[in-house]
């Protein structure tokens, strides 16, 4: 990395378009990109903390988030302020694209949580995605959605995601 790497790395931004409207847009530390995979650090971007039940993200938190320019998902692993392993939050999404000093994903409503410990996996917003229109708007998208949560899940119950992350 050149001496403004760091410069640069601070002007990354983050994208999360769902609908076709932004979801959500923050201020991400570029780590590495090798054409494919795009990988970048970022703090809890929420005004608040989310408490989902089985994980809560928290000021403090920080997420090293993946992305793939061909794949339909992103995996983003979460450690507590103090730099304890929450899991791993995954989103399907359209591959990503990139533009100028922005990482721009399409949520694709289909998530999935792995614990730390590998315990507890699951699949999340199975409804929304069935509400979305997504099946009967573009078919051939939903069934990469599917796909990718498939796998997603595969990955998370065969031993996590240290292969597909390394």
């Amino acid at each position: 990395m050149s001496a403004n790497s760091a410069d640069e790395a601070a002007r990354w931004e983050v994208l999360l378009v769902k609908a076709g409207r932004t979801k959500i847009r923050y201020r991400a530390a570029l780590l590495g990109d090798d054409g494919t995979r795009v990988v970048v650090r970022a703090p809890w971007a929420g005004d608040e903390a989310r408490d989902f039940g089985f994980v809560r993200f928290e000021r403090g938190d920080v997420f090293t988030e993946y992305y793939w320019r061909d794949r339909w998902y992103a995996v983003k692993e979460v450690r507590a302020a103090d730099g304890a392993l929450k899991g791993w939050y995954c989103d399907v999404t359209r591959p990503a694209m990139i533009s100028g000093a922005e990482l721009v994903v399409e949520d694709l409503d289909l998530d999935l949580w792995r614990s730390a410990d590998g315990i507890d996996v699951r699949r999340l917003d199975e409804d929304e995605f069935a509400a979305s229109g997504l099946v009967e708007r573009d078919p051939e998208a939903a069934a990469a959605a599917v796909a990718a949560l498939d796998e997603l899940e595969r990955l998370a119950r065969g031993g996590g995601f240290a292969e597909l992350l390394g």
